[in-house]
């Protein structure tokens, strides 16, 4: 009966070494840190306005591979996976943008955007343009 005692205490002894190592700050202080977390104040215009012409006064113009509102599912998930946190979630964002600047194609939606810090990777606070 007691022969197998020290293989249920060896067992346990893993099982909560591996228990304590997957919980946050876990791991036994390997320098594990949360990743920062940037909160960007961008205001929503009261109605979502189309920009007619070729001028942005917020910076270049980008191509979007999509422009959806910062509460879509696809813009949160990119939002928190990069920490970003947004006081206004009515925001028009633009996903996997480019710049249009020096007479680039662009087969998606054209838009201005206050916050191109991401690289393109997410544009926020975006307002469509018609080119014409």
């Amino acid at each position: 009966m007691f022969a197998r005692l020290p293989a249920v205490f060896l067992y346990m002894l893993v099982t909560l070494g591996l228990l304590v190592a997957a919980l946050p700050g876990g791991g036994g202080g390997h320098g594990t840190t949360a990743p920062p977390v940037t909160t960007v104040t961008v205001t929503a215009p009261a109605t979502t306005t189309t920009i007619i012409g070729e001028g942005c006064t917020t910076g270049d113009q980008q191509c979007c591979n999509q422009v959806t509102s910062a509460s879509d599912h696809s813009a949160t998930t990119l939002l928190g996976l990069l920490g970003i946190v947004l006081e206004d979630l009515n925001v028009l964002v633009g996903l996997g943008c480019t710049s249009v600047l020096g007479g680039g194609s662009c087969n998606s939606q054209i838009v201005c955007c206050e916050n191109n810090s991401w690289h393109g990777l997410i544009n926020i606070g975006c307002t469509p343009i018609d080119i014409l």
